[in-house]
């Protein structure tokens, strides 16, 4: 019998070092996210990924007003030296690779950083981690923007420069094509809208003499990636491979790169949230297992980092669990498979360099495109219309069956679940912003008032000239400034900048739908002419793709829609609701803060005297829903209501008897 290992069987060899694995957590407090940290970290954890809450994340103290109904939801605050101290208690500085997905105000969260370990006696050039840092795609796709765009690159070249000196191990930026998906991007505008974002930055570095000649090999190779992972496994392998190329090639073309060291395309995965369904959660385990796949067969393009995320986040938070079951997902994946034993499994393969090919070319086309423009920073009005007009594509492909989605719109017979208990997400208890608030005030009566003034006024000076912000705003973080403060001094400086919605760029394109245009016709027929429907979002969150979305089919199906972007307080929705004299009134919250907001939109609807019913959407417990509609709710929608025209047929529906009253 013949020997089963032939001389044509592929070479295995000793397995490779698996890629970190991280899971992205935070919330409630600083002292609760530590615990939930220890435990991952004790469960094979090998990074941490810190999620922080939007105050945090929108440069505001717990206890702000704009912060209401948002501490501690979908991360954890830090608003001082204090809270991070907590956060990071029992985890060496010095021994820990950080990520924080922070941008906003990233300098001030890394000043925090820095000064913990210093207090530890961690110098900073033993810090290894990565900040996010990338503010176009927070214009783009995310939300949580603070300045306008010139003074944003400032802050990140500042940073970029500063770590270049002083944190050597540290990225300080990781551009983030993540959310560019789960905004409608293809994979050709994901590699090129993050490709012109790292050109935008690393030229501002360069020309801002910041960086002497010499070390600037070492700036390129410190930028990162942090990219999306959707189901299509095979295409994202590729859409990998065609990043991978492109990056190096732009590094040793554009800037000069001579070591293939530097030019490796460092890169880390959540996979694609977007993807997560709430009709029949189970499902999700799947996709998050084949979507971990497209960035990991390919040894050539494999992420460095990877943080899944859980089956049960279409519907709220996770706990601890299904944090732990993600996890094991990797492990699974590292240690109980033979994937690392193995050269790249797509070298020679016709389809994947194809694939490969095509991608390159198309997102090399498309980088050109926005350069020609100007750059990522200055064409932030017209990517934002492409990416919204992407999403309306999918949304419509969706719709009419093209693009499947099991349990959503076929094979949607089920049994019943025994994993769709009331429990089966994380609560955060609202007694924790009351504790939040309490805390901060405490932290302000206990420090040195006059040396937080000075080092406040040092930071404006510095802000308003051309010198490094950072030095400026670790000594704010030494002396006891807060988070809020931070961001107050520099908005007092840069003012604040409110991005584009992408709304009318999109509107009457991606394909024809009956049912919009049956009630486009219906509307037009209306007497007093087509309804008026704002579409608003309250609070903080800045996930603003559903809301663009029903704002889009709204303009499709006739209505005279009002919306004017994220971020609004009930006070300004009462206002414009009443001013615009609207018919009906949608609300978007994907922050889980739906229970505090909402009561605060309708109570100034009430002094406004405006009687305009009120819709929510949004990922929204099902025992909240009943909760809504008590409070006079109209209608509550939450993702598994995909279908936009049915959904545009109940508005006007909704129009035409608030109209008939």
């Amino acid at each position: 019998m013949a020997d089963s290992t032939t001389d044509t069987a592929p070479a295995r060899h000793q397995p490779d070092r698996p890629w970190m694995m991280r899971t992205y957590s935070g919330h409630s407090t600083a002292k609760a996210s530590n615990e939930l940290y220890r435990t991952n970290l004790a469960k094979g954890q090998t990074g941490l990924s810190v999620a922080f809450d939007l105050p945090t994340q929108t440069g505001y103290d717990p206890d702000d007003p704009n912060a209401r109904g948002e501490v501690g939801k979908v991360g954890v605050p830090v608003a001082h030296l204090g809270h991070m101290r907590q956060l990071l208690d029992g985890i060496p500085p010095g021994e820990m690779n950080t990520s924080m997905t922070i941008n906003a105000p990233a300098a001030w969260l890394l000043g925090l950083y820095v000064a913990n370990a210093a207090d530890q006696g961690v110098p900073s050039e033993a810090l290894r981690g990565t900040t996010q840092n990338d503010i176009v795609k927070e214009y783009l796709s995310r939300g949580t923007y603070i300045y306008p765009p010139l003074p944003s690159r400032r802050l990140i070249v500042d940073m970029v420069a500063f770590c270049s000196q002083h944190i050597p191990k540290w990225n300080p930026m990781n551009v983030c094509s993540y959310h560019l998906q789960e905004a409608g991007a293809t994979p050709v505008q994901e590699i090129a809208y993050s490709l012109a974002t790292a050109i935008g930055v690393l030229d501002a570095v360069r020309d801002s003499g910041q960086v002497p000649e010499d070390r600037f090999p070492a700036v390129v190779a410190s930028i990162s990636f942090f990219v999306n992972a959707g189901i299509r496994f095979v295409e994202e392998n590729a859409k990998m491979r065609a990043f991978t190329t492109l990056w190096d090639r732009l590094c040793l073309e554009r800037y000069g790169v001579t070591d293939p060291k530097a030019r490796r395309f460092r890169y880390g995965v959540q996979v694609n949230s977007l993807g997560l369904t709430e009709a029949q959660p189970e499902n999700n385990v799947q996709r998050i297992v084949l979507e971990a796949l497209g960035v990991t067969l390919s040894k050539s393009a494999r992420a460095r980092s990877i943080q899944l995320p859980a089956w049960n986040e279409a519907l709220g938070l996770p706990r601890p669990w299904d944090q732990q079951w993600s996890l094991r997902i990797q492990q699974v994946l590292a240690f109980e498979t033979d994937l690392l034993e193995y050269e790249d499994l797509f070298e020679g393969s016709h389809v994947m360099e194809r694939l490969t090919s095509d991608l390159i070319e198309g997102a090399q086309a498309e980088l050109d495109d926005v350069l020609a423009l100007g750059g990522a920073f200055e064409a932030i009005d017209e990517l934002k219309g492409r990416l919204v007009t992407s999403h309306t594509e999918r949304m419509r492909r969706l719709e009419s069956g093209d693009l499947q989605v099991v349990g959503v719109n076929c094979f949607t017979e089920t049994a019943a679940s025994p994993l769709n208990s009331a429990d089966n997400i994380l609560q955060v208890d609202p007694a924790v912003q009351t504790e939040m608030i309490e805390d901060v005030q405490a932290w302000r009566a206990g420090r040195d008032a006059g040396k937080v003034e000075r080092a406040l006024d040092e930071l404006r000076r510095v802000a308003e000239g051309t010198d490094n912000v950072m030095p400026a705003t670790i000594a704010l973080a030494e002396v006891g400034g807060t988070t809020g403060e931070w961001a107050g001094a520099l908005r007092e400086v840069f003012g604040e900048y409110r991005a584009p919605t992408g709304v009318a760029a999109a509107a009457g394109k991606g394909g024809s739908n009956d049912e919009l245009r049956s009630v486009a016709a219906r509307v037009k027929a209306m007497p007093g002419g087509p309804p008026r429907f704002l579409v608003a979002k309250p609070g903080l969150d800045g996930h603003s793709n559903g809301a663009e979305q029903i704002a889009v089919a709204g303009r499709d199906a006739g209505m005279e829609v009002i919306y004017q972007g994220i971020r609004l307080s009930p006070e300004q929705i009462a206002a414009v609701a009443r001013d615009e004299d609207v018919d009906v009134i949608g609300l978007s919250i994907l922050s889980g803060s739906h229970l505090e907001l909402v009561p605060a939109v309708l109570d100034e609807l009430k002094a406004a005297e405006v009687d305009a019913p009120l819709t929510v959407g949004g990922i929204i417990p099902e025992g909240d829903r009943a909760k809504l509609l008590e409070l006079g709710v109209a209608a509550v929608y939450t993702p598994k209501d995909f279908e936009l025209g049915h959904l545009m047929a109940e508005i006007a529906d909704l129009a035409e008897a608030h109209r008939a009253r």
